[in-house]
């Protein structure tokens, strides 16, 4: 029999402790056409990073799942707070589950018809995402916001939802934290 030491997880910092762990940055000249005012995050610092993604290998077979973590900063573009550029599975039949580790902010889920829902997110928060829902992390905090991530290995993610139907929340700072703003996407 051999003893192997399976990769941990820092449930404070939502960071992954294993060899092969994959790390993704976007940054926000990644985010063309996310946050509401394009000409002020055009004329921003292009390689500032708004969220990282870092998981294990992602795996492909029917049956399994993925295991991950966003982080997103905190700050935003104009008044609206940073967040995930947001997506619908490809196999849209597909759920996920978010747990949330640390900070706080907005899980937005939305069906492809435009109905919204929206749950806070922090530390010990868990959100199931159904399928056929896109979903998009918003930080409303003044700190990290990481949630950790287990979904489906056939999944897939659709970015295209962006331009294709777009989500119709947008979520500003306002003097008490902040304010949810319906936007009319059929214009």
């Amino acid at each position: 029999m051999h003893l192997s030491i399976p990769p941990s997880i820092n449930y404070l910092t939502g960071h992954i402790d294993a060899k092969n762990v994959v790390c993704k940055e976007t940054t926000l000249g990644e985010l063309e056409g996310v946050f509401a005012d394009e000409t002020l995050r055009a004329a921003s610092a292009q390689d500032q990073i708004i969220y990282q993604v870092e998981m294990l290998p992602a795996l492909q077979a029917e049956g399994e799942l993925n295991f991950g973590v966003s982080h997103i900063e905190p700050g935003c573009v104009g008044d609206e707070f940073h967040m995930t550029r947001g997506h619908i599975h490809q196999r849209k039949e597909q759920a996920e589950f978010y747990l949330g580790s640390q900070g706080e902010g907005l899980l937005l889920m939305q069906t492809e018809q435009g109905e919204v829902s929206i749950e806070k997110v922090f530390p010990g928060s868990v959100h199931h995402i159904p399928g056929f829902i896109a979903h998009r992390l918003i930080n409303t905090g003044t700190t990290r916001l990481s949630a950790i991530a287990v979904w489906p290995a056939i999944a897939g993610h659709n970015y295209d939802f962006l331009n294709e139907v777009g989500f119709k929340v947008r979520v500003f700072k306002s003097s008490t934290a902040y304010k949810i703003v319906y936007m009319d996407i059929t214009d």
